[in-house]
C-alpha cells in the first residue's frame, strides 16, 4: 500500500530561504501548501505578490494570515511608520533594529492552527543558522521548544519542520542551484522598492549568500552591481 504524501503548511515569503525550502519539500515527496503572512511591514507588499506568482507557476495553493496587530502595535524598524532602516553592515545593531519581536513565535503558532484547519501533518520554516546569532526566535532552542508547543498543543501532534536551522545561507542558496530554483524571482529587500536596493542588511545578506555558494547573483539591485 502506497503512504500518503505528507501534507505541509509552508511559512512562505516568496524570500530565497522559503523559496528553496519550497522547492526542497516538494522534491522530498511533500504535498505543500504556501502561507504568506501580511503584517504590516515595509515590503510585505512586494513580497507577497512574489510568493504568489512563485505558487502560481508551481502549482501551489496559496493563502495570507492577515496579522495586522503586529504593525499596529509592535516596534522594528521594518515595519511602517518604524524608523529609517539601517544600511550599515549587517551587525548586531542594525539586525536588533528590524527584528519583530516574537515574529517567528506569532506565525509558527497561526500556522499551526491553520495547518491542522485544513488536515495538514506538519508546518516547516526556512529559518537557518545565519539568523540565529541575533533574532532569538530563530534559534534551534526556540525552535525546539515551538515544536513541543506545536505538537502537544494540537489534536494531531503538528510536527515543526526547521531543515536549515543549523545551515547557512550560502548552503540555500548551493541547495537551491541543486534544485533548479530561479533565484531571479524571489524577493529579499527590506525597503520594499520596485528593486532591490542592494544596501538594506537582507540585500547585503543575499549578496554574501551568492558569493558563498560560488554563483553568480541573478538579482537587478538599484544602482546596478
Amino acid at each position: 500500500m502506497t503512504t500518503p504524501a505528507r501534507h505541509t503548511v509552508l511559512l512562505f515569503s516568496g524570500g530565497l530561504d522559503s523559496t528553496v525550502l519550497l522547492a526542497d519539500l516538494r522534491h522530498r515527496g511533500d504535498r505543500v501548501t504556501a502561507l504568506g503572512c501580511d503584517y504590516g511591514s515595509r515590503h510585505n507588499r512586494r513580497e507577497l505578490a512574489c510568493a504568489r506568482r512563485i505558487c502560481a507557476a508551481a502549482g501551489v495553493p496559496f493563502h495570507v494570515l492577515h496579522l495586522g496587530f503586529i504593525g499596529e502595535s509592535f516596534q522594528s524598524h521594518l515595519l511602517k511608520g518604524g524608523g529609517e532602516l539601517p544600511n550599515q553592515p549587517y551587525d548586531e545593531a542594525s539586525m536588533r533594529q528590524t527584528a519583530v519581536p516574537f515574529r517567528n513565535g506569532i506565525m509558527l503558532a497561526a500556522a499551526a492552527g491553520f495547518a491542522e484547519s485544513i488536515g495538514a501533518q506538519a508546518v516547516a520554516i526556512a529559518a537557518h543558522g545565519g539568523d540565529h546569532a541575533i533574532y532569538p526566535d530563530c534559534r534551534e532552542p526556540f525552535m525546539r521548544s515551538m515544536a513541543a508547543a506545536m505538537r502537544h498543543g494540537t489534536y494531531d501532534n503538528i510536527l515543526l519542520l526547521r531543515p536549515y536551522v543549523k545551515r547557512s545561507k550560502g548552503w540555500i542558496v548551493a541547495r537551491g542551484e541543486r534544485l533548479g530554483v530561479d533565484f531571479a524571482k524571489t524577493w529579499s529587500c527590506y525597503a520594499g522598492g520596485r528593486l532591490h536596493c542592494g544596501t538594506c542588511g537582507t540585500c547585503r545578506e543575499r549578496r554574501e549568500a551568492f558569493r558563498e555558494a560560488g554563483l553568480p547573483d541573478p538579482t537587478r539591485y538599484a544602482g546596478g552591481g
